[in-house]
């Protein structure tokens, strides 16, 4: 009886021991799980704040080669962005009818809804490759001359810059000595200013 109550008293520590060692380890997977959340939780918000930075950006190097045709003209610059993604939707001018944005693929020309603009990236705008087409122009653009555009962006508010028009065969760079970022004049236009400029 004695041996029987023994065994039966070292079974039940034996499993009370195992018990309890299984519940420790469990509560440290939790535990470990717990930090693992934590962690992924720790870069998702960093992620998800990144994204939502608000959008930081600077137009530098437009130029208007000066067109040989009357009623349409070719428009390029480049665009900074120092924070948050955004996106170009528009642009718009009181000397054209109509201002369209085009990539231009396989040599081909194709029109575009939109451009991105990358968080921390450039649009640069170029002969060969994204450019804008000025249509339905009100009058021949000449060298010399400076064309108002205003840019409107998917998150930003729109932006106005004065882009110089320049001789046909010009590039950036090849043709003078100056920055051509400086010869771009940008203002940015609240979205209630803006309003009312577009309603002349």
């Amino acid at each position: 009886m004695n041996h029987r109550t023994t065994r039966t008293t070292r079974t039940t520590r034996r499993r009370r021991a195992l018990a309890a060692g299984a519940l420790a380890l469990t509560a440290a997977l939790a535990l470990a799980g717990c930090g693992d959340d934590s962690g992924s939780g720790s870069k998702d918000s960093a992620a998800a704040s990144a994204a939502a930075k608000q959008p930081d950006l600077r137009i530098g190097g437009a130029y208007i080669p000066e067109p040989t045709m009357a009623d349409m003209a070719a428009g390029y610059f480049t665009l900074t962005n120092k924070g948050g993604a955004d996106r170009l939707t528009s642009v718009t001018s009181d000397v054209a009818g109509s201002i369209t944005l085009h990539s231009t693929e396989g040599g081909a020309m194709k029109e575009r809804k939109s451009f991105e603009v990358p968080a921390g990236g450039k649009l640069e705008l170029a002969g060969g490759g994204n450019h804008l087409m000025l249509e339905n122009l009100k009058r021949k653009l000449k060298r010399g001359e400076r064309v108002p555009l205003t840019l409107r962006f998917q998150k930003s508010d729109p932006i106005t810059i004065e882009v110089p028009v320049k001789e046909a065969t010009y590039r950036p760079g090849q043709h003078d000595g100056s920055n051509a970022s400086h010869d771009t004049h940008m203002t940015h236009t609240s979205h209630s200013s803006h309003s009312s400029h577009s309603s002349h």
